[in-house]
């Protein structure tokens, strides 16, 4: 049994401090179906499947300036399930306009801050609408929950994972008493706790105190260039923002094709689209006749900073990293490598360890402070883009086939655009979420993506071959590519990987 009051992660506590009018919070995805939902099956299959996560059934208390979980008293699942229908003929600019005001509106804080809206898109289609608070939990962790509301089949009823239940895992005594300062201290606390056995080990093996040693300076050595970070650069994707948001997402793109793009480049599939996603931001700049010459826009992009093996429990793990996309380079295979140099560079560091602690501070620090470095790290970009890797194969949701799913990732601070990837059953869909006072056709954005990926596959088609593979293209026997040479770069560190 869940405990009535737990206090909140100082990490789940910063997100849940970054709330503000002009930006919210809060996750929002949308999945498209082959037919239409039915209202009591969805509240059934919730019932069953969600509300086992404890915390779905709580809010966010207050005692003096603390926040603690609390079990709601009068949770009421109508509240949280509801039913909206589109007017006739709306299509899908009818949905995107429904799903804006549905971005642009805060969840009521006295209730737990969840919501779904199945959306009658006409006669014979349904669409679901899911909000939740970022404080609840990050992408990765709720992806876990809603694979537990879907199933491999139509008729096949899967039960929840057993992995991750919603309760938090047992503290020592020391935890116990440390509290909220063992979250903030994160591993100097944790080193302390073992420091006889440490210096044991390293006594034994002197290049695993070497190891620690040079991870401290690198720490440190990344807090140093966050801190001396110069603002981005200035262009109209920066500035004062409103209230509402506008989003939009963009025609599919096949993965098999972004998989081969990024074979023959010999890079990511992460890397492709970022590059894409930066010849979108060039494009648009270009519409508006603004310069783009020598123009790198600064995107923070998500990490996963969980360990390897199953979920463990709901909350926010993870670090962010800053990208700089290069807007001024024309050529698409100059910029692709360019984000795929940047990326690595990005995977062998430690600024997505640094900026979580940062996360922590936020979540404990007094207002004044808080706000400080909410805005210093939002002067820092002009977007945040995030990849999520979802199903391969197509999930089912009380008895429908998921069509297609889509994200619109929150932004913090005055950052008033935000790029979502997702993959799903050999799609790759692509959202853009904008505040209209910096994006108001966020839908031209993201046809530019599709556009520019599109251009790209079309010049690898048309790269020359390696001479000893169109050579052997000619034989008879050949049936596959020849391999690559064996990279010697150095591996990340596990854990330290895009949501991709």
């Amino acid at each position: 049994m869940a405990a009535e009051r737990e206090a909140l992660s100082v990490v789940d506590h910063a997100w849940l401090r970054m709330d503000r009018p002009t930006n919210l919070m809060m996750i929002c995805g949308l999945m498209s179906f082959a037919g239409k939902l039915d209202l009591a099956r969805l509240k059934s299959l919730v019932r069953e499947r969600m509300l086992c996560f404890h915390r779905f059934r709580q809010r966010v208390g207050w005692q003096g300036g603390d926040a603690y979980w609390e079990t709601d008293p009068g949770f009421d699942l109508d509240w949280h399930v509801r039913q909206l229908a589109l007017p006739r003929g709306a299509g899908q600019r009818g949905l995107d306009k429904l799903a804006g005001e549905l971005v642009s509106t805060a969840l009521d804080p006295s209730k737990p801050m969840w919501q779904m809206h199945i959306i009658d898109v006409d006669a014979s289609h349904s669409a679901l609408m899911l909000r939740i608070h970022h404080c609840y939990g990050d992408g990765f962790a709720l992806s876990h929950v809603m694979g537990a509301l879907t199933d491999n089949s139509a008729t096949h009823h899967a039960l929840p994972s057993p992995d991750l239940d919603g309760t938090p895992p047992p503290r020592a005594a020391w935890e116990k008493v440390l509290g909220q300062v063992t979250e903030l201290a994160g591993d100097g606390v944790r080193l302390a706790r073992t420091a006889y056995g440490l210096a044991a080990d390293w006594s034994g093996h002197p290049d695993r105190a070497l190891a620690a040693a040079r991870r401290g300076i690198d720490l440190a050595t990344e807090l140093g260039v966050i801190a001396t970070m110069e603002p981005d650069c200035p262009t109209r994707f920066k500035g004062p923002l409103g209230v509402m948001k506008r989003v939009a997402s963009a025609r599919t793109l096949a993965l098999d094709e972004v998989k081969a793009v990024a074979s023959a480049l010999s890079c990511s599939v992460n890397d492709v689209l970022l590059s894409c996603v930066a010849a979108a931001l060039r494009g648009y700049l270009l519409d508006q006749n603004d310069p783009v010459d020598g123009v790198e826009v600064r995107a923070l992009v998500p990490v996963n900073l969980r360990p390897p093996g199953p979920v463990q429990e709901l909350g926010n793990h993870f670090g962010l990293v800053f990208l700089d996309l290069p807007l001024g380079e024309a050529d698409a295979l100059r910029r692709t490598k360019a984000v795929h140099k940047r990326m690595e560079a990005l995977k062998h560091s430690e600024q997505a360890t640094v900026a979580l602690g940062i996360l922590a501070c936020m979540g404990a620090a007094p207002d004044g402070l808080r706000e400080t470095l909410v805005q210093a790290l939002a002067a820092n970009a002009s977007a945040v883009v995030t990849n999520v890797r979802g199903a391969p194969e197509a999930r089912y949701m009380a008895g429908q086939r998921i069509e297609r799913q889509v994200f619109w990732v929150p932004q913090s601070g005055g950052i008033g655009l935000g790029i979502s990837i997702l993959s799903y059953a050999g799609q790759v869909n692509l959202g853009v979420v904008s505040d209209v006072q910096r994006v108001p056709d966020p839908e031209v954005l993201a046809s530019h993506m599709v556009t520019e990926f599109e251009a790209l596959l079309l010049r690898c088609l048309t790269m020359p071959w390696p001479a000893r593979f169109a050579a052997d293209v000619g034989k008879a026997s050949v049936t596959a590519p020849p391999r690559r040479k064996r990279s010697t770069a150095k591996t990340p560190r596990p854990g330290t990987e895009p949501i991709s």
